[in-house]
């Protein structure tokens, strides 16, 4: 992702594509998504009270709607309360009138009216209905009035990458009850957002739709309004409620079949609760499957390395994600090169743009492959999901994907021809780090140096040993031996290499990354912790880098840091130079359950816990800031995180994965719990319908002091269950 940046970062030539970070959050934002369209409202329901802000009706990377904003009497009304649906269907705000005096006297007392809303979205279309009702005991005239407007602002825009030239915005009434925006962009294309009344306003104008009625004693009155993206035909909105069952349904079809989790503790099903709907919601339907879109507000599109780590999150849980993820990056794999976009054949997607300014190349995100690690990414998640699911017949169709992956990894990738993967940016529009952490300054020497590149990341290098490793696997399986022995020894070659370049016995772990002079980063960094989550380091490296990320400097009683106290580059408020990210801290403790380093696991579990019990809607961010946890106070949040995002919502079931040490052997038909253990704030976790190729098992685990008890409660099919400990 590419940084946010803080106001006085806007100058910075570095960080052209970062998200200023100016806008009031006086009102706490609330989102909707549905497709390729969502919104993002304040409290009140509104868009655009707040001036230079980033609500809006979003549709493609467009903002199709900029002003959505409801008065009484010309004034806003009284927030009563604002919630978000548990499924995250639909948005309801409560709200009543202020004191109301006409002519000099008060002729609406506060608290008389009762103003409900209710949004929600599908299809492209936002759904509002608004009801009016009197708890007077007399009569009352109401006045309202809805502003409007559409600026078309590519997604860029909003995020405040300033443009020299904008198309043109024309604005019409039509019929009684139907207004018109459309914008004729640079690219040439017709962008339309047609409004739609029931019932006809009072009166209608190109920007504003007024009500004028008298609502007797305990009357309710219902408004309903439609806002429709790029909808050529403009045909009449399905009705509300209509429209509502068949969104429901939707969201309904995700979790359909779906391992759940339930525990003893009320707050954390909360948190459980909240990360599958918002997975649901973030999970985009394509021609190749479903595929979790990153994050809303600003990364509500395809990128590759957030559903490949989301859909390896979710593989315990939700194979099926991965399949959606592997087949739709497949299709959009490179196959020639082009250095605007970092292309190279082989390559796998990092981003994909469908506004105004990525079609007029004024940001080059179009289709974006400026990203060392998806491609290793890929290959690793086809293997981890051959082994889930024992679905060798997509990994067959996958496997000319995959081979053109490895091509790129042993060819491109390693330009110099030392082993490693290593990146770095064909044009200046291009983003200068490749890594996850791709801010301008998150890779840089103990003196605080930026490296310069070519680049090799420590845990990229993992990747690629892991990626070979499962790849060795699929291959043995397809009858591939000769190739499968190949990568094999490949994999034995890079953790040789890669021990001998990164390890750093002074720090007690390993480089950030090597320069172009293969000069080590000696910086302590996060970065090592998800070495262990692949693999490539031994046994006793494992503990002690694990010992020095459960050490103050990393872990803060939150999470473990992107970087530790004390290095150069600090900053607990940066975007990724001492931030904590709720992913990085879930794939760290995936590498320290493979290690059987489970007492950390139960400290990163717990912190992370009592992170999301503080939050809104008990929803993890996609970062916070890395300060020390401090009696009585929560965590404080990082201003222009997203959330939801895909990879922090998947995170509490990473977690429970590493916590029971779950292993699925699809050849045995059997799920073993590897040294399971639960944090002391869990005394017992079921999961139902954990499934094993046709077969499903309903399981508990329960928490007797530092051991563990499982009981089966139900099976279905063909399948065998172990807890398997080791001292």
């Amino acid at each position: 992702m590419q940084q946010p940046a803080h106001p006085s970062a806007q100058s910075i030539p570095e960080e052209p594509y970062a998200v200023a970070a100016t806008a009031s959050t006086a009102r706490p934002r609330r989102t909707l998504k549905h497709g390729d369209t969502f919104i993002l409202v304040d409290s009140h329901g509104d868009i655009g009270v707040i001036p230079d802000g980033s609500d809006g009706l979003f549709h493609t990377d467009t903002r199709f709607l900029s002003l959505f904003a409801l008065t009484l009497d010309g004034t806003q009304p009284l927030l009563l309360g604002s919630n978000v649906y548990d499924d995250n269907s639909m948005l309801t705000v409560d709200m009543t009138n202020p004191d109301i005096w006409r002519s000099g006297r008060l002729a609406l007392p506060k608290d008389t009216v009762h103003l409900v809303r209710s949004l929600f979205l599908w299809r492209g279309t936002a759904h509002s209905r608004l009801a009016v009702g009197n708890y007077g005991d007399h009569p009352v005239e109401i006045n309202l009035r809805f502003a409007f407007d559409g600026d078309f602002a590519d997604l860029f825009e909003v995020r405040g990458t300033p443009r020299a030239r904008r198309g043109v915005v024309k604005r019409s009434v039509i019929e009684p009850a139907r207004v018109l925006l459309s914008y004729l962009g640079l690219d040439g294309r017709l962008r339309r957002t047609a409004l739609f009344f029931d019932p006809e306003p009072s009166v209608l104008q190109a920007k504003s739709a007024s009500y004028r009625f008298t609502l007797a004693p305990r009357e309710v009155r219902r408004l309903y309004q439609f806002a429709s993206c790029d909808d050529e035909s403009m045909p009449k909105p399905r009705p509300f409620l209509r429209g509502l069952r068949a969104a429901r349904r939707d969201l309904r079809q995700a979790t359909r079949n779906a391992t759940t989790v339930e525990t003893g503790n009320d707050i954390f099903n909360e948190v459980l609760c909240r990360s599958m709907s918002d997975l649901c919601m973030l999970i985009t339907d394509t021609p190749q499957g479903p595929y979790p879109y990153a994050g809303i507000p600003w990364y509500s599109t395809t990128f590759g390395r957030d559903g490949l780590i989301t859909a390896m999150q979710m593989l315990a849980f939700r194979p099926q994600f991965a399949r959606g993820v592997l087949r739709r990056l497949a299709a959009y794999q490179a196959r020639k090169d082009d250095p605007v976009n970092d292309a190279q054949p082989g390559k796998i997607l990092h981003e994909m743009r469908s506004g105004e300014m990525a079609a007029l190349r004024e940001v080059p995100f179009g289709l974006y492959y400026g990203s060392v690690d998806s491609t290793p990414l890929f290959v690793m998640l086809a293997g981890l999901y051959a082994e889930r699911t024992g679905d060798d017949a997509t990994i067959v169709e996958l496997w000319p994907a995959i081979e053109a992956a490895l091509a790129w990894i042993d060819g491109p990738a390693d330009a110099d021809g030392d082993g490693f993967v290593e990146y770095y940016r064909a044009t200046e529009q291009g983003l200068a780090n490749q890594g996850w952490k791709d801010s301008f300054d998150a890779i840089f020497h103990a003196d605080g140096k930026l490296a310069e590149g070519p680049i090799a990341l420590a845990e990229v290098q993992g990747y690629v040993y892991a990626a070979k490793r499962l790849a060795a696997r699929c291959a043995r399986r397809m009858g591939r031996e000769e190739r499968a022995r190949a990568l094999e020894s490949a994999a034995a070659r890079l953790a040789d290499a890669f021990e001998a370049a990164f390890w750093c016995p002074d720090l007690g772990t390993y480089a950030l990354a090597l320069d172009g002079a293969k000069r080590p980063c000696r910086v302590r960094s996060s970065n090592a912790g998800q070495v262990l989550f692949t693999g490539i380091c031994a046994p006793e490296r494992a503990a002690e880098i694990a010992h020095d990320l459960m050490r103050p400097h990393f872990f803060t009683g939150w999470g473990i840091r992107t970087i530790a106290e004390g290095e150069a580059r600090y900053n607990p408020m940066s975007y990724h130079n001492g931030s904590i990210w709720p992913h990085d801290n879930a794939l760290i403790a995936l590498g320290l359950a493979r290690y059987g380093l489970k007492r950390a696991v139960e400290q990163v579990f717990q912190g992370l816990f009592d992170t999301a019990a503080y939050m809104d809607l008990r929803r993890l961010p996609e970062l916070f800031c890395g300060f020390v946890r401090r009696r009585g106070r929560g965590p404080t949040l990082y201003p222009v995180a997203c959330a939801p995002q895909a990879w922090a919502s998947a995170t509490p079931f990473t977690l429970i994965e590493a916590a029971l040490g779950l292993e699925f052997d699809t050849g045995a038909r059997e799920i073993r719990l590897r040294n399971p253990r639960l944090p002391p704030f869990l005394g017992h976790l079921i999961l139902r319908n954990l499934q094993l190729r046709d077969a499903s098992v309903d399981l508990i685990v329960r928490r007797h002091g530092d051991e563990v008890s499982m009981e089966l409660l139900r099976t279905s099919g063909k399948i065998q269950v172990s807890a398997l400990f080791s001292r």
